[in-house]
């Protein structure tokens, strides 16, 4: 598992802007901010709690029932959460999806989801556009949308249980749906070369 932590830490890449305000530094990070991030956001380290989710399309954009984590079981899960008026999505996130995606195709043992994580914007951030989305970069992946509930004051339930720092981030799930990664932006080629180890 430290191995395992070692690895997926090598993948992050922090950006220049996500849909957060904040401005993070390059590929040269210190150990003590990186760390800092991790303690603020993300929960790494502990179990995946269920999705709650009632929104759903298949990967070719057709309603689908509301897919959850548990029909998952003893797969790598890899969930993209993401707004469709965010640029560091559109700039960074999504085409690194769409690598890992067309590299990891023929893995049965490896899951994409995408899920459109609202937590500003609910006017603009909609069903209808996170289809757009799953078309646009011909993503052939479930998509989820995510407004939250009542108990989450209607911002994102995944936002909210997996303390995401905002949009693009990216959650790694393992077989046994321990979170072993969750931030921002990751090293696209390295996160594919991992990937392709899961059999």
């Amino acid at each position: 598992m430290l191995k395992l932590n070692y690895l997926l830490l090598m993948f992050l890449m922090i950006a220049t802007f996500g849909c957060t305000g904040q401005k993070k530094s390059n590929l040269n990070i210190k150990d003590k901010e990186m760390n800092a991030t991790k303690n603020n956001y993300g929960i790494e380290g502990q179990k995946a709690p269920e999705w709650k989710i009632d929104q759903w399309v298949d990967e070719n954009g057709n309603i689908t029932k509301p897919i959850h984590l548990s029909d998952y079981k003893g797969k790598f899960k890899v969930v993209y959460c993401f707004q469709s008026w965010c640029p560091g999505c559109h700039s960074i996130g999504l085409p690194s999806l769409q690598a890992m995606t067309d590299a990891l195709k023929d893995n049965e043992n490896v899951k994409f989801l995408a899920i459109q994580t609202v937590f500003e914007g609910a006017s603009s951030n909609t069903y209808e556009k996170m289809l757009e989305v799953q078309k646009k970069y011909n993503l052939k992946i479930p998509f989820g949308q995510d407004n939250g509930d009542e108990s989450t004051r209607n911002i994102s339930n995944i936002m909210v249980n997996y303390r995401t720092g905002g949009t693009p981030w990216f959650i790694f799930i393992d077989q046994d749906d321990n979170v072993v990664f969750n931030d921002y932006h990751l090293n696209t080629d390295k996160a594919i070369e991992f990937l392709q180890t899961i059999k």
